[in-house]
């Protein structure tokens, strides 16, 4: 398999037709979006556009030049496909994170964070804060690309991240498992008031829209964090940052 990283497990490229086939016939392979080249036609490319629409991936038409930059001009042949850096976990396994703790669950939902660097940054804080698990859409969103990796330092070897394909859906799962959904809006209570005890999940929302609405309609109960200065808003890795914290403050009090 041709891959444009020394380590194939931890690759963000499959590059070339064979290495191509054979990841998109393979089950267990994760895989985010499929390059083709722009006005390339062969029996081959029709294979591999015949097999992504039948595992329903998202196909781009691209320059040439776009696939020999991605390849960094390896022979990608017209065909490359961008893969998961890391495994994705189940939302079995967050709960089961969470049971192996002996801890009531403690997750994160990322609605459509397109910044690597915001999520990275959020998997950095959930591991020093103990949070079991994180989940994430796999349409519209980042996912666990090689930036992400690295910005989280490390963090991804131990925080498990679960990549589904409805939220809304995850979310009711959720609340009949027990989980009490909390998202974040202007009108909510003060986030410094929150009680995290008990099964708990924070819903971050997208950069600039914030949470799409049918997901906060999910939501058990809204947080805000109160603001007095000129900006009236912050970066989403902040905002998981102090929302998270507080939980950990909850969940672990100060022995008096």
């Amino acid at each position: 398999m041709k891959t444009n990283k020394h380590d194939s497990s931890k690759s963000d490229f499959i590059i070339g037709r064979h290495p191509a086939v054979a990841a998109l016939k393979a089950k267990d392979q994760e895989i985010n979006k499929v390059f083709i080249q722009a006005g390339l036609r062969s029996d081959a490319i029709g294979k591999i556009i015949q097999l992504a629409k039948r595992r329903h991936l998202v196909i781009s038409s691209v320059p040439k030049t776009k696939l020999d930059q991605m390849s960094d001009h390896q022979n990608h042949q017209g065909v490359i496909l961008a893969v998961a850096a890391y495994h994705y976990a189940t939302i079995d396994d967050l709960f089961q994170r969470a049971a192996e703790r002996d801890e009531a669950p403690f997750f994160l939902i990322l609605d459509q964070l397109a910044d690597p660097h915001n999520l990275g940054s959020i998997l950095r804080t959930a591991d020093a804060a103990g949070v079991h698990g994180v989940i994430i859409p796999k349409r519209r969103a980042v996912g666990l690309t090689e930036v992400v990796a690295k910005t989280a330092a490390g963090a991804l070897e131990h925080v498990p991240v679960a990549r589904v394909t409805n939220l809304v859906q995850t979310a009711q799962e959720l609340k009949e498992r027990g989980v009490w959904l909390f998202g974040t809006d202007m009108k909510g209570q003060d986030y410094r008031q929150w009680d995290a005890k008990g099964p708990v999940a924070i819903v971050i929302g997208n950069e600039g829209k914030g949470i799409s609405p049918l997901l906060k309609k999910s939501c058990d109960e809204m947080l805000t964090i109160p603001m007095i200065g000129h900006v009236q808003s912050l970066n989403a890795s902040v905002a998981a940052s102090l929302l998270i914290y507080q939980g950990f403050n909850s969940r672990h009090p100060l022995e008096q």
